[in-house]
């Protein structure tokens, strides 16, 4: 079984070693680093040796998410995992571990684990199905994900959005192809986080795409129904508590608690 491991990067500095200096020390050997540079002006590429599992892939691109396309347009493995500039592995043997699971359960074309936030300092803990509420609140970020490459061969992340591309591919994976992921129960990615969805003046954008790709997959009045329960439950104080408090492991746990119910 043999894995792409995708980062795409442009102008993206130290980071981009970091990230190459973590895949590279998986004890699972079949897979492939493909780096995919929109032609960076940095010199971050220029130490980059294609050998051993690492390709480079240059070429322009009009955004994050059409460089990601283009990078699945040119991997080899049967499955792709997306590791953003700065983020890692959480531990050597993730591939290692991710195989087994896909050979015990195959044909789920989507499997999904946890994810450590190193703002954080903590790892967040996904729910082991994935529900309408669960679609609508906080599908697994993408570096947690393990997707079949094809797929990719109808259509990738529609391009048009530019913060919540991955969210809607998730979705319609999820509501249009039958697709029913798996939880395997792994701490696959170490996250940084801040990344472009994250800043400040690009939050307003992410909040209307998840409006619009929520409403025309879950329907309005699911929509309208989850929403008032976020205000009703707090959601900006329970963010908080998640991601930037002392309380945020007693938060985790007692989710996780609540997932199982």
């Amino acid at each position: 079984m043999k894995f792409s491991v995708i980062t795409v990067t442009f102008n993206a500095g130290e980071k981009l070693a970091e990230t190459v200096a973590n895949v590279l020390q998986q004890t699972y050997h079949d897979y492939e680093l493909l780096i995919k540079d929109g032609m960076s002006t940095d010199g971050s590429v220029d130490g980059i040796k294609e050998e051993g599992p690492v390709r480079l892939v240059r070429c322009k691109d009009k955004s994050i998410y059409d460089a990601m396309n283009q990078a699945v347009a040119a991997a080899k493995g049967e499955y792709v995992i997306f590791m953003n500039c700065g983020d890692y592995f959480y531990a050597n043997d993730v591939l290692a571990k991710i195989a087994t699971v896909i050979e015990a359960n195959p044909g789920r074309r989507i499997y999904y684990g946890d994810a450590y936030f190193r703002k954080a300092e903590q790892i967040f803990h996904m729910p082991d199905r994935i529900t309408d509420y669960v679609c609508f609140s906080h599908i697994p970020n993408h570096q947690s994900c393990i997707f079949d490459r094809t797929l990719w061969d109808a259509e990738g992340f529609i391009t048009e959005y530019k913060i919540r591309a991955d969210y809607e591919f998730f979705l319609r994976q999820v509501y249009t192809k039958d697709v029913k992921p798996l939880y395997t129960g792994i701490v696959v990615a170490d996250y940084e986080g801040g990344g472009y969805s994250e800043t400040k003046e690009n939050r307003k954008r992410d909040k209307e795409e998840h409006l619009r790709i929520a409403k025309q997959y879950l329907g309005k009045k699911k929509v309208l129904k989850y929403r008032a329960w976020l205000v009703l439950t707090l959601q900006p104080l329970r963010k908080w508590i998640a991601t930037a408090s002392p309380f945020s492991g007693m938060y985790d746990s007692l989710k996780r608690a609540l997932y199982r119910r």
